[in-house]
């Protein structure tokens, strides 16, 4: 059994990993829901062996767009740091679609060109899916 110190440090590097710093803005809204999602989401559940972090980001972009979730966007905005590609995200919304229903696929489509936007990327230009700094 992981000490709580352990699951912490475990937590905290998944976050670096994914680019998250340590989730202040998590942090920022209450404290305990941040040691919580530290400590177990990302602790245990994400850092758990049998699928890598790339992988578990697309499955928690598609069930974040099956809840219609606006957390969706910060998972879009630091996948890069996972080596999945906005091509990639985009992927995924349209695969989801058909099974979630449009409203859940134009609201992903609208978080992914939004977080796009804020980045200048494009699916036009040579680099638009791939990772950006």
């Amino acid at each position: 059994m992981a000490t709580n110190d352990e699951r912490r440090q475990r937590g905290l590097d998944v976050y670096k990993e994914m680019g998250w710093g340590e989730n202040e803005g998590v942090k920022e809204l209450d404290p305990d829901l941040w040691a919580c999602t530290t400590d177990f989401l990302f602790g245990d559940i994400w850092s758990r062996p049998g699928l890598n972090l790339r992988e578990r980001e697309l499955v928690t972009i598609g069930v974040l767009m099956a809840a219609k979730a606006d957390g969706i966007a910060i998972h879009m905005r630091n996948a890069h740091h996972l080596g999945i590609t906005f091509a990639e995200i985009k992927e995924v919304i349209l695969q989801s679609t058909f099974y979630l229903g449009m409203p859940k696929g134009l609201f992903a489509m609208r978080k992914l060109k939004a977080v796009m936007e804020e980045t200048g990327a494009t699916f036009e230009t040579k680099d638009a899916g791939e990772p950006h700094a």
